[in-house]
């Protein structure tokens, strides 16, 4: 499995880093059954964090027709409030470090990073991914409605408000769409991500190297619907 960890500006770093280290770790026990890179909408380039200026290299374009996985990290800024609507048109001028996540998540919707991103979903080969706000790029960018998944319980109501069924889950598998929550969860989705592609065997012995136990159950839509709860 090839995975493509896709940068913009003002991304978080741990929704990029903690997924990478966990596949990458993978890559490696597995004997090169996973392989991992960083990428852009734009090519190659330095590509500078939310956070303190924090700048990491992605090493090709984002390639949506080669096979495997694509995953979208959220934003690092300043927390809006809860629903806040980003304003789409921000994308004009360079941003700021100390925007709010919304307006940073938003501003990707004026670059290639949308196209790119609706023909990697249309191809059959290709699995989706997010972490945390990474779930309200693809959705903003109209690529799930009617899907399942999951980002930061902040950004639940927004997710719904795309036609998305938000659930508040840790890690939501909807088949060819396999997204996470909060920041940290983006170690259990790369977890999930190589039990699911590669073994459960790989999978933990990653999980004992990181010194890391995975939290909570991870969703599907599948079993009888839970009544009187």
């Amino acid at each position: 499995m090839h995975v493509q960890i896709v940068l913009f500006d003002g991304f978080d770093p741990l929704d990029v880093i903690a997924p990478y280290e966990v596949l990458y770790a993978g890559g490696t026990a597995s004997g090169g059954a996973v392989s991992v890179e960083l990428v852009s909408a734009e090519g190659p380039r330095e590509v500078v964090s939310g956070t303190g200026g924090l700048a990491l290299r992605a090493t090709a374009a984002l390639d949506p027709v080669r096979a495997g996985l694509i995953l979208v990290p959220g934003a690092s800024g300043r927390v809006g409030e809860p629903g806040e609507v980003p304003d789409h048109d921000a994308g004009a001028g360079p941003w700021r470090q100390d925007e709010f996540i919304p307006v940073l998540l938003g501003r990707t919707l004026t670059t290639e990073l949308p196209a790119l991103l609706r023909a990697a979903r249309d191809n059959p080969e290709v699995t989706l991914g997010a972490v945390c706000g990474g779930t309200l790029v693809l959705a903003m960018a109209g690529l799930l409605e009617g899907r399942y998944a999951t980002t930061h319980h902040l950004g639940l109501d927004m997710l719904e408000a795309t036609g998305v069924h938000a659930v508040a889950a840790r890690v939501v598998d909807d088949g060819d769409l396999v997204t996470g929550a909060g920041v940290t969860s983006g170690l259990d989705l790369g977890l999930y991500l190589l039990e699911r592609e590669v073994g459960p065997r790989i999978a933990h012995a990653v999980e004992e190297l990181f010194a890391h136990e995975r939290r909570g159950t991870v969703w599907r839509q599948a079993g009888p619907v839970p009544v009187g709860l």
